[in-house]
């Protein structure tokens, strides 16, 4: 009995091997999208039948791999999983390299925005820089000018004062002279 056991076993395994073998290749001739539940579904099998079964397990990944044959109806060829995964990966790096780029342009927008309402406020320096040097520069000038003009004015006032000085003391010593012959000729 046991062998009469292990042989119905053997066979319905045999079976399902089949049925499986069929469903992949069913499902690579119509272009039909390949996954293990869809084959055990497809099959009449458990998905644990698929990786208890090594050998139909690696077909099953090797047509979820292989390009689908075109169509004639449509003319259109079904899309493999390694092209989609290649797909996925590019639009992920350009996904990367957009993001960069986005950070790039917010912070220079940022920074372009920020000096406009800095000058928009009065705060920041004008935009006419070598307007106000040439100003600057003219007006060092008028100050150096202004510096010997009030420095010569000193010299004028102090050459003044001096020789006011000496007048007045040459005044007084005549006045002095005068008392002293005044009283001198009055007797006193």
């Amino acid at each position: 009995m046991n062998s009469a056991m292990s042989a119905g076993r053997k066979a319905d395994g045999d079976r399902r091997r089949q049925r499986v073998v069929k469903a992949v290749n069913a499902a690579a001739q119509k272009g039909n999208h390949i996954t293990v539940s869809g084959i055990a579904r497809q099959a009449g099998v458990d998905r644990t039948f698929l990786y208890r079964h090594r050998d139909l397990l690696a077909m099953v990944h090797a047509a979820e791999l292989e390009p689908a044959e075109r169509d004639p109806a449509s003319g259109a060829s079904a899309v493999s999983r390694a092209s989609l995964q290649a797909d996925l990966a590019n639009a992920q790096a350009r996904t990367v390299r957009l993001s960069a780029r986005i950070q790039q342009l917010e912070k220079r927008l940022s920074q372009e925005l920020g000096e406009q309402t800095w000058r928009e406020s009065g705060l920041g320096a004008p935009t006419d820089i070598e307007e106000l040097q040439r100003t600057i520069t003219r007006l060092e000038q008028r100050n150096v000018e202004l510096t010997e003009d009030l420095e010569e004015s000193q010299a004028d006032l102090a050459a003044a004062r001096e020789t006011n000085r000496e007048l007045t003391r040459t005044l007084n010593q005549r006045g002095d002279r005068n008392q002293d012959e005044s009283a001198r000729s009055t007797g006193g």
